[in-house]
C-alpha cells in the first residue's frame, strides 16, 4: 500500500500525545500520523493520492 503522495509527495509523520500531571517523569506516547489517501481517477488512471490534492484537481477542473 501507498504511503506517500505520488501528486505532492506528502508522506506519513510522527506526532505525540503529552499526559499532563504526571509529576517528574512524564511519558510521551509517539505514534505515525498517516497521510489521507483515497482512490482517484486521475488523468485516466486509477491511483491513490491525497485528499489535499483531490481537492485542488476539483478547482482546477471546474
Amino acid at each position: 500500500m501507498a504511503t506517500r503522495c505520488p501528486t505532492c509527495g506528502k508522506k506519513s509523520m510522527m506526532a505525540n500525545k503529552r499526559k499532563l500531571l504526571r509529576g517528574n517523569y512524564n511519558p510521551v506516547n509517539r505514534y505515525r500520523k498517516n497521510v489521507n489517501l483515497q482512490w482517484a481517477k486521475v488523468q485516466g488512471k486509477r491511483m491513490q493520492i491525497c485528499t489535499s490534492c483531490i481537492k485542488s484537481l476539483t478547482k482546477t477542473a471546474a
